[in-house]
């Protein structure tokens, strides 16, 4: 057996062994992915850890290792389905502070868990830029009411950025749920206990309504509805022949029904046939009636793609999620964050205008018979009046007919510096290429909601289908048309600044819409760039179908867009290997390189040495 050269698989492999011994689950697989982690069955996947095993990287592998298995071990899915409540939130709220009660636990009873389970949520409380919420409304209760279990139950104190989540509810959640609180200690080990505890918390903090009903008075509903029977049938001691009234009404009352029934079906028989006439008299002979045609599906790239309902997506303009007013302030912050940057961006736009205007060099036509007029060669029309008159056209050259679509994904993950990055090098672009005549826009993609929105509410009230396929609401922003001028969108990109707007990405869905707008186009070449972090993500969908279903559909997509070469599709992946996805790709570890990497893949696919442009063609990762 050959011994593996990368320094990270022995930890890995000790990792696993933790993992398994931890969840008492020694039949376990536990997988490495880019993929988002989780725990489904007796299949664990946990984040990916490079050759470089940065204190990071290792700390988030064990946080979401001790996380999984302790929820393996501590968890009955059978009893957290029975106390499950009905509305989104209630069940945000009772999902979470049940995650926050395995942990505790396992706090507990091994705590060398801490530590590790302490870097994951301050990994997560950074990534999704809790430290920098303002207002309480953009905090998700559900996160700080699980904070508060945490905290309650083992008296550590909380990583940055979730303190200051559990500070802006801690107020509210005491006033209204400090009572039920008390009563943590006693139901801590008892999950069924916990159950009932957090569904009590839930109606404190303002959500009994979506509870549902109270599973405990089901069974004691029941028996009270067979004890009312038995009774109705016993028979009555001061008047025994009552029974036999009853009995007789009841077979008079058949017989009428049943006469009734009779009449009915003699009635819909008469129907049957007259209907049966009329389509006779109507239809064509020999011709059968045409069934209505199926609906279209919802994607070209793989008809067996599903979304539960499209009624709650949108596809909206900047300007209209906020006003003048907050837009202006918003594109004011942003100038502020990253003015120290925008030399360096403006340096390597003029780099791009300046490879793109040397192809810009006049040439013209002459001596044709429309265009304008040549006044070079007027000396000739006055030496001899005979002459007819010589006109002039400019060439155009190739870059000219072209229109090119910056998709910037607008997930929670981008929070923080990579958005405003990808915000101002969408920005530069756009100015520098609209000096070229090259016209340019800007989209967005994310979701209206975290964990599935209206969507999820309708699927809950419809009964929970199997396999709904997409089930979230999709929010697709238009950030800059391509016809638009720039300083007339300028101040929209300062929406991406904006708090509560970056939730969870559906990347196949976006490119998919992206590419329709480019076909609809006039340019002759069109280019499509794409600015993403990671993987598709959304919760609520992936809860519900394969682990897989996002990813698989953006790989479709992206099949599609390549295989009918009508748009030139390139990504740039933040610090995420993209090159899986994407033929053309490059991946940057900074996004410090941002601003470099989106002005040198433009400028190679402006490059007029066909072998320059086969080079970029065959990129597949740049440092």
């Amino acid at each position: 057996m050959t011994r593996s050269d990368n320094p990270a698989d022995p930890f890995k492999k000790a990792l696993s062994e933790a993992a398994r011994t931890m969840a008492d689950a020694r039949e376990m697989t536990v997988t490495y992915s880019v993929d988002p982690p989780g725990l489904s069955g007796d299949t664990m996947r946990l984040p990916q850890v490079t050759r470089r095993m940065t204190p990071d990287e290792v700390l988030l592998a064990r946080g979401t290792a001790d996380t999984l298995a302790l929820r393996h071990r501590f968890h009955d899915t059978a009893t957290h389905a029975r106390y499950l409540p009905q509305g989104q939130m209630a069940r945000d709220l009772y999902q979470a502070m049940e995650e926050a009660r395995c942990e505790a636990i396992g706090a507990r009873h091994m705590p060398g868990t801490s530590r590790n389970i302490d870097a994951r949520i301050g990994h997560d409380a950074k990534r999704k830029g809790y430290a920098q919420i303002r207002d309480r409304q953009d905090a998700p209760l559900p996160v700080a009411a699980s904070y508060m279990i945490r905290q309650l139950a083992t008296d550590r104190p909380l990583p940055e950025g979730a303190d200051h989540v559990l500070d802006l509810w801690r107020g509210f959640i005491e006033e209204r749920a400090g009572g039920t609180l008390e009563g943590l200690e006693d139901v801590l080990a008892d999950q069924t206990g916990f159950a009932r505890f957090a569904r009590q918390m839930i109606a404190d903090l303002g959500y009994g309504d979506q509870l549902g009903d109270d599973p405990d008075d089901q069974g004691d509903d029941q028996d009270d509805g067979s004890e009312d029977e038995s009774e109705e049938q016993q028979e009555d001691p001061e008047n025994p022949d009552s029974q036999g009234e009853d009995e007789q009404s009841d077979e008079d009352s058949d017989e009428d029904s049943q006469s009734q029934d009779s009449a009915q079906a003699d009635v819909a028989l008469d129907d049957d046939t007259d209907q049966e006439m009329a389509e006779e008299t109507e239809m064509p002979e020999g011709e059968a009636p045409l069934d209505p045609p199926p609906p279209p599906p919802h994607s070209e790239a793989n008809p067996d793609y599903k979304v539960f309902i499209t009624q709650f997506d949108e596809e909206i303009g900047a300007e209209d999620l906020a006003d003048p007013a907050e837009l202006e302030r918003l594109r004011a912050y942003l100038d502020q964050q990253l003015d120290p940057l925008k030399g360096a961006v403006g340096r390597l736009a003029n780099k791009l205008q300046r490879r793109l205007q040397a192809q810009q060099n006049r040439s013209w036509l002459f001596d044709l018979d429309e265009g304008i007029l040549d006044a070079g060669r007027l000396a000739r029309v006055v030496a001899n009046p005979t002459t007819p008159l010589s006109f002039k056209q400019e060439k155009d050259t190739e870059f000219r007919d072209t229109v090119v679509t910056l998709l910037l994904d607008n997930s929670g993950s981008m929070r923080g510096r990579p958005i405003s990055i990808a915000a101002i090098c969408a920005d530069v672009l756009a100015r520098t290429l609209e000096r070229c005549s090259v016209k340019v826009e800007i989209l967005g993609f994310t979701t209206r909601a975290w964990k599935g929105g209206q969507s999820r509410e309708r699927w809950l009230a419809e009964g929970r289908a199997p396999q709904p396929g997409r089930l979230n609401d999709l929010r697709h922003i238009i950030y800059k048309q391509a016809d638009a001028p720039w300083r007339r969108a300028r101040a929209n990109l300062g929406l991406m600044m904006k708090e509560g707007l970056l939730k969870e990405n559906i990347d196949g869905e976006a490119l998919e819409w992206a590419h329709r707008r480019m076909l609809m186009r006039p340019e002759a070449r069109k280019i499509l760039m794409v600015i993403s972090d990671g993987a598709p993500v959304d919760d609520s969908t992936l809860s519900v179908n394969a682990a897989n279903y996002l990813e698989k559909h953006l790989r479709d997509v992206i099949a599609m867009v390549e295989r009918r070469r009508a748009v030139e599709l390139l990504a740039i992946g933040i610090g995420h290997d993209v090159t899986r996805y994407y033929a053309r790709a490059v991946t940057i570890t900074d996004v410090e390189q941002l601003a470099g990497a989106m002005t040198e893949q433009l400028a190679a696919l402006f490059d007029k040495d066909p072998r320059a442009r086969a080079r970029f063609k065959g990129i597949k990762a740049a440092g």
